[in-house]
């Protein structure tokens, strides 16, 4: 059973780049948490807001990955989503 605090999380792949992201809960804008969804978002609106993940140390020293900031995705041609199965703990959204 998934941790409901854990967002589900997504590599959006270009051609140039790779970045994890979660997609924010509660906003009326944003597409459900799946790559298809993600991608028709994509598609439709041509940006979706979402918050970047990245690895750090947590307090106790181990490896964790925790919201960064929020960024915008452009719809591109060659863009990829996929879903992404985190190996360290993964801290939730902020509030």
């Amino acid at each position: 059973m998934a941790d409901a605090s854990k967002p589900p999380l997504f590599k959006i792949v270009t051609v140039k780049d790779e970045v994890i992201v979660a997609v924010p809960k509660g906003d009326a804008t944003a597409p459900a948490a799946d790559a298809g969804a993600i991608g028709q978002a994509l598609a439709a609106k041509g940006a979706l807001t979402v918050w970047q993940y990245a690895t750090r140390k947590g307090g106790d020293g181990a490896l964790e990955l925790a919201p960064l900031r929020q960024i915008s995705v452009l719809r591109h041609d060659s863009l990829r989503v996929e879903p992404y199965a985190a190996a360290v703990r993964v801290l939730p959204l902020p509030q």
